[in-house]
């Protein structure tokens, strides 16, 4: 696999992953934040890809254990590799897929950037970006279940998704015994739809719905906020 070297939260941790085909954004960071593990917390990922949400993770809790579920096993095999690169001995990175794949648990903490592009948009003419990135239908639905079924009782699911994708996460939350749920906007600017959501309950949990202020990522002229920045380059949680 042809790889490039760089860095998260501000050059911190150190982060290889491909070149070509499925490349990180914020979405993994901004994931992390979102997940409230404490030290000595076991929490798994699914679709790990290179693992930069759970590095971010254990740079801000000590003494996380994490596990990394990533069906393609070069992707694994890498991930595992910028765990060992920072000195993440808690972190494991296995080759499988969340809906079949038997990952041990239950877990403290399950969370996911999971594949929300919905069916029928323009494909992406790379196969490991496309594959990452489409949900087909019922896709969203499946992942939240398979989370769930994973968790010990009063453990949390954290899922950032569009939000096009709430009705169907919060459908299957509700099914998978996940209650409490809040929801977390991402503003892309002020004045702006927010396009993308972080969503998380808690299993058995019982408290209302929540809508959480949200996060505005973007100045107009472009430049991360400095809400957006405590996030992404200080590694703060949300």
């Amino acid at each position: 696999m042809d790889v490039t070297a760089g860095t998260l939260l501000d050059g911190r941790l150190r982060y290889a992953q491909p070149r070509t085909g499925f490349r990180s954004g914020i979405e993994p960071v901004l994931l992390a934040a979102f997940v409230p593990a404490r030290p000595g917390e076991h929490v798994l990922e699914a679709g790990s890809g290179a693992g930069a949400a759970l590095l971010c993770l254990a740079a801000r809790v000590p003494r996380l254990s994490g596990t990394g579920l990533e069906r393609d096993p070069a992707l694994a095999a890498l991930a595992a590799g910028n765990a060992a690169a920072n000195g993440f001995d808690g972190l494991r990175f296995l080759a499988g897929d969340i809906l079949a794949a038997d990952a041990a648990g239950p877990f403290d903490h399950c969370c996911a950037n999971p594949p929300y592009h919905p069916a029928g948009g323009t494909a992406s003419p790379l196969a490991a970006r496309e594959g990452a990135k489409r949900a087909g239908a019922g896709r969203l639905g499946a992942w939240t279940g398979a989370l769930a079924r994973r968790l010990r009782p009063g453990g949390s699911l954290s899922l950032i998704a569009t939000a096009g994708g709430v009705p169907e996460i919060l459908a299957a939350m509700a099914a998978g015994g996940i209650g409490g749920a809040v929801l977390l906007p991402l503003w892309p600017m002020a004045e702006r739809a927010a396009k993308l959501v972080l969503l998380r309950g808690r299993k058995g949990g019982r408290g209302p719905f929540q809508l959480l202020p949200g996060l505005t990522l973007h100045h107009p002229d472009g430049a991360f906020t400095a809400a957006a920045e405590d996030v992404l380059r200080r590694g703060m949680p949300l």
